[in-house]
């Protein structure tokens, strides 16, 4: 997908919906006197990235963005994944074509370090590449086998500090000794190229391995990788919750 330059007006948009099998309304929970998603998009608008906008599927999730001074946009409640939310929501915010990148953070990082995203923004500095992410190296012996964890298979470049995907899989790739990466869901999509892959069918290496991002993969797609530090608290269960409380509750020095 052809591309003249680093896109220069970026939004960021966060997917957010009640329903979660293992934490009913999570976007909602409270952490430190404020909703979590009110969490989240204070860190989006700490990455300085540009306009950044909550993607709701339900009013309530709208109201408590609203009630703190953030922006929000109602989606259909009935999107399969959040790459079709924040499409919608984009095209509801900006029907005009402004933004030329959209960052998508997922709406369960309440503590998530703002460089995390703008590495994944940095990624888009080559005109060839459609998409950027960031990864972690795998610190937790468990995660190596853990099918949670998703390993992306990368060339990286001679510093180590980005490379370009190859594959992604639940189980432990590459072989042999050496680095494993801990892939870290939250994307930055030049415009054409989320609208590309909204328009494509789920793939069937995305379907074996329910990996959303191999169909980009075998569609021809870019996706370059940056290496960070380490992978956010994702908040997936009560036990995530009280471990984001115990974070952001924690007085300030």
């Amino acid at each position: 997908m052809a591309a003249s330059a680093k896109p220069s007006n970026p939004i960021v948009l966060i997917p957010a919906r009640m329903k979660s099998e293992r934490l009913p309304n999570k976007p909602l929970a409270t952490i430190a006197g404020a909703p979590m998603i009110v969490h989240v998009m204070r860190r989006a608008e700490e990455a300085n990235l540009g306009r950044v906008a909550v993607a709701c599927a339900e009013q309530e999730i709208a109201d408590a963005v609203r009630v703190a001074g953030g922006e929000a946009v109602l989606t259909d409640p009935d999107h399969p994944s959040g790459s079709d939310r924040i499409w919608e929501a984009l095209l509801k915010l900006d029907p005009e074509g402004r933004h030329d990148a959209i960052v998508n953070i997922q709406g369960d990082l309440p503590v998530l370090d703002p460089a995390v995203p703008q590495a994944a923004f940095a990624m888009l500095d080559r005109a060839e590449v459609d998409i950027g992410a960031p990864a972690a190296p795998i610190v937790d012996e468990d995660d190596i086998t853990n099918p949670s964890v998703t390993k992306p298979v990368v060339a990286w470049e001679a510093d180590g500090s980005r490379g370009r995907a190859l594959y992604f899989s639940r189980a432990t790739v590459p072989y042999g000794p050496g680095e494993l990466f801990h892939f870290i869901g939250l994307y930055a999509y030049r415009r054409a190229a989320l609208e590309r892959f909204v328009s494509l069918p789920p793939s069937a290496l995305e379907k074996r391995e329910k990996l959303e991002q191999l169909r980009p993969l075998e569609a021809g797609m870019r996706i370059d990788v940056a290496r960070v530090d380490t992978v956010p608290l994702g908040v997936d269960t009560p036990a995530d919750l009280e471990k984001a409380r115990k974070i952001l509750e924690k007085p300030r020095v």
